[in-house]
Formats: C-alpha cells, structure tokens, sequence
C-alpha cells in the first residue's frame, strides 16, 4: 500500500465544507445555550435543557466525523446524522402534541423553528452529501 491509499477520503471539500460551517455553528449555539440554561434555569425544564446538550453533542460529534474524513467516518457521521433527524422528528413532533412536556424549547422543538429550521434540513443535506460522498471516493 502507498500513502495515497492510506489517506483517508477527504469529506470536506465542496459542500462538504459548507456542513462543517453549519455544523460548527450548530454546535456553538446548541452548546452555549444548554451549558447557560443548565447553569441558571434547570430546575425550570430539565428535559428540554438537557436534550438541547444532546444535540450539542451530536453536532460536535459529526463535525468532527466530517473533518478528520475516512470510510469509517463517513459512516459514523451518517449513523449520528440519521440519529439527529430522528431526535428532530421526535421532539418537533412531541413539542407539537404536548407543549406542556417542554415549558421552554430546545434546539429540535418544532422541528428546529427557533434555529430556522436548519435542525432539520442539515441531517437530510449531510445524509445525502455523506452518501455522494462515498460514490465519489467508490467511483474512479
């Protein structure tokens, strides 16, 4: 093997880039609010607080899956992004039918209105970049 066959397959070229972007921001805002709301107001509505440091932490976790790049990390990002749609769809669709489950929202309540619905378009975009991206490093 060369050391161009070792190299992982880069995931943040083109639109790729743009998702870490996102995704980093995601992860600033998601972060800061939850570690601000946690710290201050937690007694206030715990679950919506700490589902709001999930996502943190799922965002994180894909930003960085994106950035360090490989097979492995492909699938790991589109395994977390499937997870995050998942969380998006429940908890908007939960916020929907029981406002009183969530006194205050989270970064999926509504799926994502608070955030301009980007929690829930950047699991779909990251899902379909991710799988392109395997047919371009598939394909010579």
């Amino acid at each position: 093997m060369t050391a161009v066959q070792d190299k992982p397959t880069r995931l943040i070229k083109g639109p790729g880039m743009l998702l870490v972007w996102f995704y980093g921001v995601m992860v600033v805002g998601a972060v800061s609010r939850s570690a601000f709301q946690i710290s201050t107001e937690f007694d206030r509505a715990p679950l919506a607080y700490s589902l709001s440091a999930v996502a943190g932490v799922v965002y994180g976790f894909i930003t960085f899956t994106l950035i360090r790049g490989g097979e492995t990390a492909r699938r790991a990002a589109l395994v977390c992004c499937a997870a995050e749609l998942a969380g998006v769809l429940l908890v908007g669709t939960w916020t929907l039918v029981d406002h009183s489950a969530f006194p205050d929202t989270t970064v999926w309540s509504y799926y994502g209105a608070g955030y301009i619905f980007i929690p829930v378009l950047l699991p779909v975009s990251a899902m379909y970049w991710l799988r392109q991206a395997r047919r371009t490093a598939v394909t010579p």
